[in-house]
């Protein structure tokens, strides 16, 4: 396959934010994860990572309560985005999403890139119901989740829209009052993480910009890496079929390993999955796995070269292993700088 024209991108790291009390982790405890991604968002941003991305699972031992995290980091670095990828929908009250999301953004400066989307498969039997939420008659989760992210979207507008009390405890401004509070601009940051080629239509559609993961359903036959890039031009085409007077940002994810000294060959230098994996994320919808990116600089290169959903997105989110630790963490993100992104033009 021919090599495809690349351009400057956006590069962050993507954890999952697993811990256990198992041989190897450096990851033991929740504390841990929650702290231990604190100071890889410092490292990163020293290295020069432009984002630190998080993955919300509920009822496991990983990441799930996001917003307490991002207002941390926020507070603890001046220059990194800091983000989700993503958040299930299906779980979430959009009222009191907008307030915690204004609280990170504004803690940060205006950093938050918050991904958004249905959902995958969790650990659990409809996990949502727990926390308080059916679909309506006639809905599906799904369903629930795109209706909670169009009512997230217009609450982000801050647009005032309750009836204030007239003997309030404290004065109110004039009119309807919005929900506080609110980050101008937050709006424009809010990205879809899409499994399809049709949600992604949708997610241009709404104005949302695009987050294709490592996992895509399989609509084509094809390699991961093309059915991404076709994606990725309706999502385009639909965006320009909208007229939305902004440009739109694209981020796929990927999990890239350069060998470069003893610990990375020990841990991806052997037995590593080389190439696309098919599977199954529910009983009927056959899913594309992306393969795992992991060779010497100069070979990792010329393989990346010809991952034409990587060239045609303008953020790139790198999968880490973050129960390795902070300090090898880091190590393989400066890898990716140092060796791997002038080479591509990503730098």
């Amino acid at each position: 396959m021919p090599g495809v024209e690349s351009t400057v991108k956006r590069i962050g790291f993507l954890s999952f934010g697993h811990w256990g009390d198992v041989p190897g982790s450096h990851t033991r405890t929740a504390r841990d994860a929650l702290l231990q991604s604190i100071e890889l968002a410092e490292a990163a941003e020293e290295i020069g990572i432009d984002g630190a991305y998080f993955r919300v699972h509920h009822f496991a031992r990983q990441l799930a309560s996001p917003f307490p995290l991002l207002a941390a980091i926020g507070a603890r670095t001046s220059r990194i985005e800091i983000g989700t990828a993503v958040i299930d929908m299906r779980y979430e009250n959009p009222y009191y999403m907008v307030e915690d999301a204004g609280a990170a953004d504004l803690i940060s400066g205006g950093r938050l890139q918050l991904g958004i989307s249905r959902g995958s498969p969790e650990q659990v039997i409809d996990g949502f119901r727990y926390f308080g939420y059916n679909p309506p008659e006639g809905q599906t989760d799904a369903d629930m989740a795109r209706e909670r992210t169009k009512v997230f979207l217009e609450l982000l507008k801050g647009e005032g829209f309750a009836e204030p009390n007239p003997r309030p405890m404290f004065p109110n401004p004039p009119g309807l009052l919005r929900l506080e509070p609110h980050s101008e601009g937050l709006r424009d940051r809010i990205w879809w993480g899409s499994g399809s080629n049709e949600t992604a239509r949708w997610a241009a559609q709404l104005g949302m910009n695009l987050q294709s993961s490592t996992l895509k359903w399989d609509e084509s036959g094809e390699p991961l890496h093309i059915q991404q890039a076709k994606q990725i031009a309706i999502f385009r085409e639909a965006w320009a079929e909208a007229g939305h007077a902004r440009e739109p940002r694209v981020s796929v994810s990927r999990s890239i390993f350069p060998l470069v000294d003893e610990r990375d060959w020990a841990y991806f230098g052997v037995g590593r999955q080389d190439r696309d994996q098919i599977g199954y994320i529910d009983e009927n919808t056959r899913a594309v796995f992306g393969r795992t990116y992991a060779a010497e600089p100069d070979k990792l290169v010329e393989e990346l070269k010809k991952d034409e959903a990587i060239a045609a997105a303008d953020t790139l989110l790198l999968t880490i292993p973050n129960q390795l630790g902070v300090e090898y963490n880091a190590h393989v993100l400066e890898g990716i700088v140092k060796y791997v992104a002038p080479e591509l033009g990503w730098r």
